[in-house]
């Protein structure tokens, strides 16, 4: 693979943090099993937008992305790669943390999912000229060194007539006290640090650098956890988490 050779959006800080937690991917850990859990409202959220703005062939009831090719960037240990996966894409995933890709590797293995998982940055795989029908990014730009190389780069990976789909925080109040303070002081579903309120991300922003890159907004919505029911949804509010879909022309 071609290496970038411009800015990287790498964090190494970040990438560090999260290479210490891969074995708690798929342990029932407070924090993961929250992650998971927003994992399922993430995924089906891209099966709807995939299908309502691509065209699918191949696609089956069961195998309803039949023949696409999407990247998972910031991949994880494979949480919505591996939906994917089943539901019939060619899928890729891509992570920073190599004990995050090792994880991910080892449990598609255990499950019998052939998932194309590497050790890389986005600006890597687009160096590389690479492209898909889909390309997903899930709660990494808050995560990222450069918001702006990070989001050209995922762009540069959609292919014309193709889909980016990027979920994140937005940097307001209320996001700073749930996710900061009570996600992670108060409740503990979060290791203390993972997050920094300076590093959310306005859907102004990335709006602002999705139509630099030749992409239009399709669909958004926001998410949030419900309490009563401790199970994610969506809602209208974009105050705190959200996820958006933007297609090239």
């Amino acid at each position: 693979m071609s290496e970038a050779t411009g800015p990287t959006s790498v964090n190494r800080r970040q990438a560090a943090h999260f290479d210490a937690l891969a074995e708690e991917w798929w342990t029932p850990t407070k924090g993961f099993r929250q992650l998971n859990r927003e994992s399922t409202l993430r995924q089906d959220y891209i099966r709807e937008v995939v299908l309502a703005h691509l065209d699918v062939p191949d696609g089956t009831e069961e195998r309803p992305l039949t023949g696409l090719s999407v990247a998972d960037v910031g991949c994880g240990g494979g949480y919505v790669a591996e939906p994917l996966a089943r539901w019939g894409a060619r899928v890729v995933g891509v992570d920073v943390a190599p004990s995050n890709i090792a994880a991910a590797s080892r449990h598609a293995t255990e499950t019998g999912l052939d998932i194309d998982y590497r050790v890389a940055a986005a600006e890597e795989l687009a160096a590389a000229g690479e492209r898909f029908d889909v390309v997903v990014s899930l709660e990494v730009a808050e995560h990222v060194a450069d918001v702006p190389v990070f989001l050209r780069s995922c762009g540069e990976l959609v292919r014309p007539g193709g889909l980016l789909v990027v979920s994140t925080i937005n940097r307001t109040v209320r996001s700073a006290l749930t996710v900061i303070f009570a996600a992670e002081y108060v409740l503990r579903w979060i290791p203390r640090g993972t997050h920094h309120y300076r590093m959310f991300v306005t859907p102004a922003e990335v709006d602002a650098v999705a139509g630099e890159s030749g992409l239009t907004p399709v669909d958004r919505t926001g998410v949030k956890f419900d309490v009563r029911t401790k199970s994610w949804r969506r809602v209208t509010s974009e105050a705190g988490s959200y996820i958006g879909a933007y297609r090239r022309a």
